[in-house]
């Protein structure tokens, strides 16, 4: 997969690459979706959620640029997966999702593959986690409409990095947006197609 699916894609990051090589995708799925893990495309986990596409875990993880001292927050834990990749390149993760049967079953499946420096909370991601703030970067794995404001402002002011999906729910530009000084910068990565991100500052739940 890293060699096929990432490379030949121009994923460069050393770091990421290797995280991607040391985390068992199979473990984030069902039995029966295991022959599925490594596929070029997303799987379906239940409560209408995926396992992101491996290329798009590995753009998105390569685009926040993690460093090993960094404290990070994924809005949408889903199947858990993104957040053990993360885990092996910054100091600590924090996870929050809206479906708390996910959430419980994300967390069994970190605590089996002994990863201990990811905090899973069940909550409305859009909102982030204010308490956890700032982060030197978070990264949301479902499409908004717009930019939730509070993830902006849970952002570390001297260079926090967001790496979210947003537009339509037919389809999304990836975004990095930058925060320092007071000013953000916001770049256009590649079109992608994510499940909406619900909630007060995303897509409406009803």
């Amino acid at each position: 997969m890293v060699e096929r699916q990432l490379r030949r894609r121009e994923i460069r990051n050393e770091r990421v690459l290797e995280a991607i090589s040391r985390v068992p995708r199979e473990a984030f799925l069902p039995a029966s979706l295991h022959s599925q893990a490594y596929e070029d495309r997303a799987v379906p986990i239940g409560q209408g959620q995926t396992l992101s596409q491996p290329y798009m875990v590995a753009a998105m993880t390569e685009a926040l640029d993690p460093e090993p001292h960094h404290r990070v927050l994924e809005v949408g834990t889903g199947s858990g997966y993104q957040a053990a990749v993360l885990s092996l390149l910054v100091r600590a993760v924090r996870s929050v999702e809206r479906i708390p049967d996910l959430a419980r079953e994300a967390e069994r499946r970190l605590e089996a593959l002994g990863i201990t420096n990811v905090r899973v909370g069940v909550g409305d991601g859009t909102l982030g986690w204010p308490e956890e703030a700032p982060f030197h970067g978070i990264i949301v794995t479902a499409a908004a409409p717009s930019v939730p404001p509070s993830l902006l402002e849970q952002l570390s002011p001297s260079g926090g990095r967001l790496v979210i999906p947003v537009g339509s729910r037919a389809g999304q530009d990836l975004l990095r947006i930058t925060r320092r000084d007071g000013e953000t910068d916001t770049q256009v990565l590649v079109g992608c197609r994510f499940v909406p991100l619900l909630g007060e500052e995303g897509w409406p739940t009803a």
